[in-house]
């Protein structure tokens, strides 16, 4: 069994999304393939969890966009503000 990776952040800490996120069909009021958040939108980390395939973790940011929205993203995705 592969050990879960431990998160580099926790939560409350200011990041930036560090490319373009898109809807992967995880936010059913918007269309598969949307722009969620541009790269370089800054956000908070509400919540840390695990990917339990990938034994990865999953942070829940809540990004400073009109309308807020709240996006499930791994550490390749965000950077520290």
């Amino acid at each position: 069994m592969i050990e879960p990776r431990q998160p580099l952040y926790d939560w409350g800490q200011q990041v930036t999304a560090d490319a373009d996120l898109f809807n992967d069909g995880s936010h059913p009021d918007v269309a598969e393939g949307t722009l969620l958040v541009p790269a370089g939108t800054p956000g908070e980390i509400v919540q840390v969890g695990y990917h339990q395939e990938a034994n990865l973790p999953v942070y829940i940011v809540e990004f400073s966009v009109t309308p807020a929205r709240v996006v499930g993203v791994f550490e390749e995705e965000i950077v520290l503000a």
